[in-house]
């Protein structure tokens, strides 16, 4: 995907002077300010920032979605077409209504909160498309077929009539994109539409992008906080920090000779390539901003890649099936192999990675190791000791000895228990300290070993940020003692500064309480820095094992070439 060369092109979108503001109780507080955006016909501009940063809110307001608490304060938001400049801010409900789908399209990060779970996913196109066009029902059906067909969805009439849940992740973004582009816009917002998505869905999802962008002419606003991404596909790219616009120039420009600080430490986040003999501690951008002027120092957590000789894991030959069809009887008539005769030992003290795409099993693998899913035949040993089928009162043990910490701590965390509470339940469960006021001192520690306030004991976890929550779940995590943790894509959804921030959390709690790591990720760049072996899982089975330098480096397996081959670099 090359970028388009930019030249004198008319412009499509215009920005100036934007100020968005939540009321507070005596006086508004700004939270985007002196944003100036130019979008010109048939361009691709990229926004990035880390979380927090305004990027999202300022797409949203030029859609005039933002959140009842939010208003636009001042500036102006111009779309220029054919008929002449439209003053959106001036625009009521109704008109609003013209121009979303029809003008504008806007993929949302998160599609299975944006698409209607109660509706097919063709009836939800096909509603899209009669409401802007003059066509029956039988045509706009006709052009969801095709629609779907363009985005490469398998076998278009059931997924016509399935509903959004029945998808995959990658399938669900691709009904979004049909639903954006159904009605020919010309300018399309997508907002994160590949966070969480493996590399390979990642790389087919931007690829698709610039293809419908070239087929219907349109202008794209990429937001991402993977400037990766944004290198490969976009024209120019424009920098937030803290409600400002930092820094807007040509994309290959603003990466490869960033002339803001900012822009410097977010691009110093990100792991890189290089062989590890020691393991460095990533830069966040807090800390790479402070060293700007000073000298850089690159510190290290202990750790020589060596794992130690003792096997604390052992899966033998692991297979883990679901049911899809049934007789009249309920016999199972098809089943489907998540894991498929897996074998592989995990060593003490060592980070073990497990990569693959989307439905390659890894997630199930774990789970299956933990009793979470249960598995249809294999072993699985702890310290030579099986632990499948074990009774409630050994599964509780093993449970102390293993966690898990998963990719959104918001779901599993109980909205309604404050942290510490949580913290100490954990404690309780499993015998830990014998009376409540050791284990509130204990939790109080924990949270300040892991980075937190101890004032985050009483709050619940919606007062947190993404990040923070998953500081809760290291936290909660490591109040039983254990001696392995599953780590189930749990940096997956974050922005590279915060991921940084937990990725060096984790190393830094391996070294100091002799840990051992199950670390699960679809991204490969993070694994390598994380993992001393690697294992790459495809279609239930693993395809590749090893050292994760050597792997890398000089993959042998179809799968793990593809894998590598789609990630994205700057």
């Amino acid at each position: 995907m090359t970028p388009t060369n930019v030249t004198d092109m008319a412009q499509l979108l215009s920005i100036n002077n934007l100020e968005i503001s939540i009321a507070g109780a005596n006086k508004k507080t700004s939270l985007v300010r002196n944003i100036n955006l130019n979008i010109g016909e048939g361009e691709t501009i990229g926004i990035a920032g880390e979380s927090g940063s305004g990027k999202s809110i300022s797409a949203l307001s030029v859609m005039n979605l933002l959140p009842p608490a939010l208003e636009i304060s001042s500036g102006s938001i111009d779309l220029h077409l054919p008929t002449g400049k439209t003053n959106m801010r001036a625009l009521n409900d109704e008109e609003m209504c013209e121009i979303r789908g029809k003008h504008i399209g806007m993929i949302f990060q998160e599609p299975m909160t944006s698409l209607n779970p109660a509706m097919r996913c063709g009836k939800q196109v096909t509603e899209i498309i009669r409401l802007h066009q003059n066509v029956n029902s039988k045509e706009a059906r006709e052009h969801v077929f095709s629609l779907f067909e363009e985005v490469k969805l398998p076998d278009l009439v059931k997924t016509y009539h399935k509903y959004p849940h029945e998808l995959s992740g990658g399938q669900r973004q691709r009904v979004m994109i049909a639903m954006a582009v159904a009605c020919n816009p010309k300018l399309l917002i997508a907002d994160e539409p590949t966070t969480a998505l493996d590399v390979t869905v990642q790389k087919n999802i931007l690829e698709l992008l610039a293809r419908l962008k070239e087929k219907y002419s349109m202008s794209v606003l990429l937001i991402s906080h993977d400037l990766g991404i944004l290198a490969s596909i976009a024209d120019r790219i424009a920098l937030m920090y803290k409600g400002e616009m930092v820094e807007e120039g040509n994309a290959r420009q603003v990466l490869q000779k960033p002339s803001h600080a900012y822009t410097r430490a977010l691009l110093a986040c990100r792991p890189d390539n290089k062989h590890y003999t020691e393991v460095p501690i990533l830069p966040t951008v807090n800390t790479e901003l402070s060293a700007i002027t000073g000298k850089e120092q690159q510190e290290t957590v202990k750790n020589d890649r060596k794992p130690q000789s003792s096997v604390i894991l052992q899966v033998k030959d692991l297979q883990t099936a679901f049911i899809i069809k049934r007789n009249l009887l309920g016999k199972p008539t098809e089943e489907f192999f998540a894991v498929n005769n897996a074998n592989f030992e995990v060593y003490e003290n060592e980070t073990l990675g497990i990569v693959g795409g989307s439905g390659s099993g890894k997630t199930t693998l774990g789970r299956t190791i933990l009793s979470l899913v249960n598995a249809r035949k294999g072993e699985v040993y702890y310290r030579d000791k099986s632990i499948l089928n074990l009774n409630s009162y050994e599964e509780k043990k093993i449970r102390r000895k293993i966690q898990i910490i998963f990719q959104d701590p918001y779901s599993s965390l109980n909205p309604r228990i404050k942290i510490g509470n949580a913290l100490i339940e954990a404690m309780q469960v499993h015998g830990i300290h014998k009376n409540t006021n050791t284990r509130r001192a204990e939790a109080k520690q924990l949270l300040e070993i892991v980075g937190l306030p101890t004032e985050a004991f009483g709050k619940y976890p919606h007062e947190f940020s993404g990040g923070q929550r998953q500081r809760i779940g290291i936290a909660r995590a490591l109040a039983v003692k254990p001696e392995l943790i599953i780590c189930d894509e749990m940096v997956s959804a974050l922005d590279v500064s915060v991921q940084a921030q937990v990725l060096n959390l984790l190393n830094q709690l391996k070294s100091e309480f002799g840990l051992t790591y199950l670390f699960i990720s679809h991204d490969l760049a993070v694994v390598k820095y994380m993992a001393d072996r690697l294992i790459v899982m495809d279609k239930g089975q693993i395809v590749e094992m090893g050292n994760a330098t050597s792997i890398m480096d000089n993959p042998q397996h179809p799968y793990t070439k593809t894998l590598i081959r789609s990630l994205t670099t700057i």
